[in-house]
């Protein structure tokens, strides 16, 4: 049944898609499921979230429109054959279309759509929709159930795919090749097969599947991690809805809604633009892989669809200006759901951390291999020729695979994802949503921080304070007492009349109408804080709502960062509004075709242009110097109390400047060469922004963390010095400017990075210096701003912003870039880090790479998780290094090159790394961050590594060592007490003395095996309370019962171990299976001792490191 909304269209023309044929398409693999490699997206809010838009998207998107633009030639062509006489073209119908009829529904679909080429009134009415009023909340029911939510289908999984790769994930192939090779050691190779044999083959093909089982827990974990997160962050659009403007969910969209649109938005929809400001620019770079933005039109530009400007498209932004559409397409009929169905997802590269930790185990397992070749070549070349009972075919497999489990720490990747994931969460815990895990490493590297200040540093609660009829201050409260006087015969309520119709007037926000009739300070408006505070004001000064009807909008130019001022021009609608906006002496002679030019800006840009100014008394006279230099202090005093101040003024222009038939070009050149000059100046308003509370707190930890936090602002230099004093940006009384930048200083190259890292003690501390004088610094000059440790940059466009990065970068530095507005993306997709405000513009959260849903503190629990993360992450690798890896070689490799039996089984050496072990390793990722952790530099990428020399000494040279000899003592100890001497069995190779039963000494051997096992695992206990923390005491970052370091999780992992411990030793199948075996109790309890020791001599370790921070063991310390 057809939709009633919707009038048909001619049969040729796209329809939309029913549910029965939407049935039969492909779905559109436009995100992948996540896994622990693919957490890591460029945006949550994009549906490109699996999808390189640098690279994919812009060569299928222009692979489409060359076929269409193909399409629309080919059949223009057999058009005008079709229309010719038969036989006087020399074009073929047939040949004509053999290429088109081999283009895909989907292309012939997107050829054949005419939203672009129809008329606005056209596109309306095929919709049944109101370019005033919008859908009713009937028709927007009827359209939801048809077309469903503006989203996209659900991507393909991959289950095989998927499925292998948890199973080779990690070390899952050297696992499964091990239990391959045991079992062929066990049969046909046994003789006879031994059972201990195929115990140990089982053993490795479960733990091949245990780890399987992990990995596929871990994806399902990290999906939904990333999709909890993506729904913190939904979209919402602006739209017109029974006459009604009102917010929604993106997904809430149908065909036929009227779309509002402004700078920093991004479309939601394909949609056909109704109303453009003439400083309309969209950014199709997602798309069209193009850097230049479009200008948005009203007409058609092109017949190609996906190249003409009068159609937004889905997933692209809005940069500049004001836009009005009709939704024409949602969810999978969008150009972007359409061309994703023919992207394929690029591989994603390994991040910094995951690349280090596959270098550790391309290290780790070419020692194994070296190993195991050694031990082939002593057994080719000396034991098979020398001792041939010793080691046999059958017993050689089982020693190299014995080499490849004990060298390789089985239960590090299960760790290690199992910690990142568990930090993910704890981020997010706190408000803080990391998009990739690359994210999460950088943090605890970035050294510095240029952060925005509108909204970041302050409340963006933006106020009126202040303001200035002529040269005249007054105070906001003033100025609505004189108002609510409303005495006629007062000059002066004409000039505040006059102030207050400009700020109505010259306005992007506006007032929500569901809140008209709350009171004004709780009322919602739609516009950024500065529009709010001044659109407050003028309300306050008299109702809006009653000025805007009495003018049309005729031209607009929204504010931007770059020009820094906003003009809006307006016929008269009702001569009403003359006398509210001009003095009586220019209203009497404002006709009904003349235009009121308003304009609000920078006082600094546009007081030039200014050549008189209307007087207390609401007459318009000549600006003179005196004037002039008075408003210019005014400007300067507020600016320096740290205020926002604008300039607003007007000017009346003849309609005969602007005839009916001027183009939109040309309109739009006239009113910018109007704006130039004979303005005439209204006022000027002072705004407020206070800080936010925490701020200084916040700038004094990042300082002591050694990250330097520098203001990024387009407000005037004075205000930004002001809010920054306020904020503790900048401490130093002596503040620098461009003039202590000498041009002739240069830095050698190779020693710039190592002394400006980190703002090391120097002469320089503080400077502010404009974005005009950016431009203007050479490589000297940068290089000496490099090091200053309190900077301040004022008057900022977003091209400065972005050289302030990249330059800083270039210097060696880490940098973080926090922002929410527009002209923040390019910065933030440049920085090392870019963090967005969760309440700021789309652009922002889509370029950034992390989001703080709470306040600009949590930049301070982010940097904490960051640095924490990777110190937990290397806490696991020392906690399993000693036992897991070093403690089970040397078993193996005496047992080879010494002749004396393995004194601890393979069995046993699984046992530690993927049972007792395990669950401590992941235990570690739950430790709170030390006290110190915000007090030390920030991890220097490269140089400061997850796995350094440095760790390697102390998990193999200490605590490798000492609980490699315990447990040998004590293994061999037990022996030489139950009648079996040391010296018996070195360098035996199975020769016993004749006084020795061989099953009396087997048994005796599964017990020596099992006390060995048992002194690593009490010793692991004492070792993992020894790792928490790296420089740090146990006493001052105790495990328990201190809410700041506790960490429950702790003893569960040592009654797990002792649990498993006990489940292996003291099950007599077990035993008889495996040759595992009962421990005498006071092999229990040696080991603690042993743990105590070694706690003792890590604190010792820990004591010189704190006292003597520059000596060898703090040099040596991990």
């Amino acid at each position: 049944m057809a939709d009633p909304d919707i009038k048909p269209y001619h049969p040729e023309r796209i329809h939309w898609v029913d549910d029965e044929e939407a049935a039969t398409k492909a779905r559109p693999a436009m995100r992948r499921g996540l896994s622990s490699e693919s957490m890591g997206i460029r945006s949550i809010r994009s549906r490109r979230s699996s999808i390189d838009a640098s690279t994919v998207l812009p060569i299928q998107y222009r692979a489409v429109s060359m076929d269409i633009e193909d399409y629309n030639l080919k059949s223009g062509l057999a058009k005008s054959k079709n229309e010719a006489a038969s036989g006087k073209s020399p074009l073929s119908s047939s040949n004509l279309f053999k290429n088109i009829h081999c283009l895909t529904p989907m292309l012939l679909d997107l050829a054949k759509l005419e939203w672009h080429t129809n008329s606005v009134d056209e596109v309306i009415r095929r919709l049944s929709s109101s370019a005033t009023q919008g859908l009713s909340f009937a028709q927007v029911e009827r359209r939801v159930a048809r077309y469903g939510k503006n989203a996209p289908s659900p991507a393909p999984t991959h289950n095989t795919k998927r499925i292998f790769g948890y199973f080779l994930k990690g070390f899952g192939t050297i696992l499964f090749a091990a239990s391959v090779l045991v079992f062929i050691a066990w049969r046909p190779l046994g003789e006879p097969p031994a059972p201990a044999n195929l115990a140990l083959a089982i053993v490795l093909l479960a733990v091949f599947f245990i780890q399987a089982i992990f990995n596929m827990w871990q994806d399902w974990s990290s999906t939904r991690v990333m999709n909890s997160i993506k729904n913190l962050l939904p979209e919402h659009c602006q739209v017109i809805r029974a006459s009604q403007e009102m917010s929604l969910f993106a997904d809430q969209l149908v065909p036929g809604d009227i779309l509002l649109i402004k700078a920093g938005n991004k479309l939601p929809a394909d949609i056909r633009f109704t109303k453009v400001s003439s400083d309309a620019k969209l950014d199709r770079s997602i798309l069209t892989g193009e850097s230049v933005p479009i200008h948005a039109t009203v007409n058609s530009t092109d017949e190609n669809y996906l190249e003409t400007k009068n159609i937004g498209l889905q997933g692209t932004h809005c940069i500049s200006g004001t836009c009005t559409g009709l939704v024409v397409a949602i969810g999978d009929n969008t150009v972007f759901g359409r061309i994703a169905k023919l992207t394929n997802e690029p591989k994603k590269g390994l991040t910094t951390l995951e690349r280090e930790v596959a270098n550790f185990v391309l290290i780790i397992c070419s020692i194994m291999v070296v190993m195991i070749i050694l031990v082939i070549v002593l057994w080719a070349i000396w034991l098979n020729k020398k001792y041939p009972d010793w080691i046999s075919v059958p017993n050689l497999i089982i020693s190299c695979v014995s080499v490849a489990v004990a060298f390789i720490p089985e239960g590090l990747p299960v760790a290690l994802t199992a910690s990142m994931t568990i930090s993910a969460n704890m981020m997010q815990k706190n408000k803080i949503l990391c998009k990739s895990l690359k994210t999460v490493e950088t943090l605890g590297s970035v050294s510095v921080i240029c952060s925005d200040k509108t909204g970041t540093l302050t409340q963006n609660k933006m106020v009126v304070t202040e303001c200035t009829i002529g040269d005249k201050r007054m105070h906001a409260d003033q100025a609505r007492d004189d108002m609510v006087i409303n005495d006629n015969n007062n000059p002066k309520n004409n000039s505040i009349s006059q102030l207050r119709s400009i700020a109505g007037l010259c306005n992007a926000g506006s007032f929500d109408v569901a809140t008209m009739r709350l009171p004004l300070h709780e009322r919602v408006i739609h516009g950024d804080a500065t529009d709010q505070a001044i659109l407050r004001f003028s309300e306050s000064l008299g109702d809006v709502s009653e000025l805007r009807r009495c003018w049309k909008v005729k031209y607009e130019l929204a504010f931007n960062s770059k020009n820094k001022y906003m003009i809006k021009a307006f016929g008269m609608s009702h001569p009403g509004g003359i006398s509210l906006a001009l003095p009586s002496d220019i209203g009497s002679i404002f006709g009904h075709g003349d235009v009121l030019l308003t304009i609000k800006g920078a006082p600094e840009i546009l007081l030039d242009r200014v050549s008189s100014y209307v007087n207390p008394s609401g007459v318009c006279v000549h600006l003179d110097d005196v004037t002039r230099n008075n408003i210019e202090k005014i400007k300067d005093d507020w600016a320096s109390q740290g205020r926002r101040v604008l300039l607003l003024a007007r000017k009346s222009i003849s309609g005969s400047v602007f005839p009916t038939s001027m183009s939109e070009t040309a309109l739009e050149s006239e009113m910018y060469n109007q704006a130039l000059t004979g303005l005439t100046l209204v006022g000027l308003v002072g705004i407020v922004d206070p800080p936010r509370p925490e701020i200084p707190s916040v700038v004094d930890t990042l300082r002591a963390a050694g990250i330097r936090i520098f203001m990024v602002t387009g407000d005037f230099a004075l205000t930004a010095r002001a809010i920054a004093q306020e904020c503790g940006i900048i401490t130093s009384r002596n503040i620098d400017t461009i003039d202590a930048l000498h041009r002739t200083i240069t830095i050698d190259p190779s020693i710039r990075a190592m002394e400006i890292s980190y703002g090391a003690d120097g002469p320089r501390e503080a400077i502010v210096l404009s974005g005009p004088e950016l431009i203007t610094l050479n490589e000297g000059q940068w290089d000496q701003l490099a090091q200053y440790h309190e900077i301040v940059f004022a008057r900022t466009t977003p091209e400065h912003k972005l050289r302030i990065v990249r330059e800083f970068q270039a210097r060696g530095q880490i940098v973080g870039m926090t922002g929410d507005g527009v002209n923040d993306a390019p910065s933030l997709r440049a920085a090392d880090v870019g963090i967005a405000l969760g309440s700021g513009s789309d652009i922002a959260i889509e370029a950034a790479d992390m989001v703080l849903l709470d306040t600009f503190s949590s930049i301070v629990e982010a940097l904490r998780y960051g640095r924490m993360m990777f110190d937990n992450l290397k806490k696991t690798v020392a906690y399993l290094l000693p036992a897991g890896s070093f403690s089970e070689f040397w078993p193996v490799m005496t047992n080879v090159a010494f002749g004396i039996p393995q004194i601890l089984s393979s069995f046993l050496m699984i046992i530690i790394c993927l049972f007792t072990d395990a669950l401590a390793a992941v235990a570690l990722a739950y430790e709170a961050p030390e006290a110190d952790v915000l007090l030390r530099k920030p991890r220097v990428p490269g140089k400061d590594r997850l796995v350094d020399w440095q760790l390697i000494v102390q998990a193999y040279g200490v605590v490798g060592f000492l609980e490699t000899a315990a447990s040998f003592s004590m293994s061999y100890w037990y022996l030489q007490r139950k009648g079996i001497p040391f010296s018996d069995i070195w360098f035996s190779f199975g020769k016993l003395p004749e006084s020795i039963d061989p099953d009396y000494y087997q048994a005796r051997l599964n017990e020596a095996s099992s006390i060995y096992f048992v002194n690593l695992v009490v010793m692991q206990w004492f070792n993992l309370l020894a790792v928490r923390t790296r420089r740090l005491s146990i006493f001052q970052h105790p495990p328990l019962f201190n809410r700041d370091t506790q960490n429950w999780y702790l003893l569960p992992a040592m009654l797990f171990a002792l649990a498993m411990a006990f489940f292996w030793l003291y099950v007599p199948e077990f035993q008889n299976l495996l040759g595992t075996a009962e421990v005498p109790v006071e092999h229990w309890f040696l080991p603690m001792a042993f743990g105590i020791g070694l706690i003792l001599v890590d604190e010792a370790r820990k004591y010189f490191v704190r006292s003597y921070p520059r000596g060898v063991l703090a040099r040596m310390a991990w």
